[in-house]
């Protein structure tokens, strides 16, 4: 039973905005170090998965840069959508291409715009992990909250299930999605909850046996699909099929519902940097707070982030700020409202100032 992974890397990352574009999402961007976040995905599974059995799940304006980057990649190893239709959709299109290679295969599935400190420690859950699946769990990773973040779901685990190489697998209970500060603050009190990652380990038959029962619909465009592949009308098929799938997540589409859900809660130093603000605790900051990329002039400043790598930026007496500066766009925002930032470009969208997003 060999292990395949499939890193979803179409997402837009509007929060990021004005450096994170449609053109140029934050999962290319080189925003922790000389890497992009998509090599730092696809580096960290080597030791454990063989390269040839790495999928890359993008949209199809993303595949030059995907080139790019990973020139190790196989070309047949990009899994192209013709839209995005979320995450159900996307992992359900990587699933039939891992299952038409090997229907017996455990799939790793990580998102390519996530930031993992602990990679070693990563590195042994996903071993351990895939043991999980191999035993017909569907296991999702939850990471041990260190705050009551409303951002992010939630998955409360129940009994355990079995101990492998040192990590205890849970049965999971519940997903909640992204609540209230009064609940997120029950909920990091109790002890039994866990952020939910979006990586998930199961075997490719569990998890298309899981599309057949729930969202039977899905089930049949991707059999259809995935029976057009290697014959002359696969893009067509592809194409028209795609047209009508609906948009869903795999939380809410497959997850909440699922027969056996399995969560091993870890530690890994996650981060989905999901603002500016979650950016800037991942830096390096002066003795002041302060994070500086590129040439800047601070007096009376603090525990600010400013992002302009080519102007000089001269602060004087400010608090608590976030100054990002690019060829054509200029963000000034308080660092508590980081998250707002996604405003902006709704609000752009709406304007037809397509030229910015």
């Amino acid at each position: 039973m060999s292990a395949y992974a499939f890193i979803m890397a179409g997402g837009v990352g509007s929060r990021l905005w004005p450096r994170s574009r449609k053109r140029t999402p934050k999962q290319f961007l080189d925003l922790i170090s000389t890497q992009t976040m998509l090599q730092a995905s696809y580096e960290r599974l080597i030791p454990l998965i063989s390269p040839q059995n790495i999928l890359v799940g993008t949209g199809v304006e993303y595949v030059p840069t995907i080139r790019e980057q990973l020139p190790d990649l196989l070309a047949e190893n990009i899994v192209i959508e013709p839209s995005g239709r979320g995450t159900a959709p996307a992992i359900g299109l990587g699933a039939l291409h891992i299952r038409r290679r090997d229907p017996e295969a455990v799939m790793v599935v990580v998102t390519a715009d996530h930031h993992i400190a602990q990679i070693a420690h990563f590195q042994r859950v996903l071993a351990a992990a895939t043991q999980a699946a191999r035993a017909g769990h569907l296991v999702t990773l939850g990471i041990t909250p260190s705050f009551p973040a409303t951002g992010y779901g939630y998955i409360r685990r129940g009994e355990p299930l079995e101990t492998i190489e040192g990590f205890t697998v849970y049965r999971a209970r519940r997903f909640t999605e992204k609540p209230d500060t009064s609940l997120a603050e029950a909920f990091l009190s109790s002890g039994l909850y866990s952020w939910n990652s979006g990586m998930f380990i199961w075997q490719v038959q569990a998890i298309m046996a899981e599309f057949e029962r729930q969202m039977p619909a899905l089930y049949a465009q991707l059999s259809a699909i995935e029976g057009a592949l290697d014959t002359p009308d696969a893009q067509a098929v592809l194409e028209r099929r795609w047209a009508d799938v609906e948009k869903q997540t795999i939380d809410y589409g497959i997850m909440e519902r699922a027969l056996d859900v399995a969560v091993i809660p870890v530690r890994i130093g996650w981060n989905d940097i999901g603002s500016w603000a979650t950016l800037m605790e991942l830096l390096e900051s002066d003795e002041d707070g302060n994070v500086f990329i590129g040439d800047h002039i601070a007096l009376e400043t603090r525990s600010s982030l400013i992002y302009s790598p080519q102007k000089l930026v001269a602060t004087i007496g400010l608090e608590d700020l976030i100054i990002v500066e690019t060829d054509d766009a200029i963000l000034i925002c308080p660092r508590d409202r980081a998250e707002e930032v996604r405003r902006v470009v709704d609000l752009l969208r709406k304007q037809g100032r397509d030229h910015l997003l």
